[in-house]
């Protein structure tokens, strides 16, 4: 059975940082690409960060660039997405996604709440 669970979520000033960790289990880690998205209140779901498997290429959405840092270490079935100096607009549902290289198979994870307030 595939889990892919998200944690590290939680209220932060602006300014602040978090970092965020997604464990994928019941799949071989290393043929997923993984991503990081995110929902906030009343929008669509957009891609955050993602980051292949084999090179381990990233790519982040212009919003986050220079600020947030995905990365991932297959021995540990983990990605993660380092979050610096967040802003109140980065406030939203962070959900982690494994996606398999080979098909069209994708698994989500149920998400993790980031809160930037002061």
């Amino acid at each position: 059975q595939v889990r892919v669970v998200e944690s590290g979520g939680g209220l932060v000033q602006p300014g602040g940082s978090l970092r965020l960790s997604c464990v994928a289990s019941g799949l071989t880690f290393s043929q997923y690409t993984m991503g990081w998205y995110r929902q906030a209140p009343g929008k669509e779901r957009e891609l955050v960060a993602v980051i292949s498997s084999g090179l381990g290429s990233e790519n982040y959405a212009d919003s986050v660039k220079g600020r947030f840092t995905i990365s991932r270490d297959n021995a540990k079935n983990t990605v993660y997405l380092q979050m610096n100096s967040l802003k109140p607009e980065d406030t939203a549902v962070y959900y982690c996604k494994a996606d398999f290289q080979r098909a069209p198979l994708e698994y989500w994870g149920q998400g993790t709440q980031v809160a930037v307030s002061s």
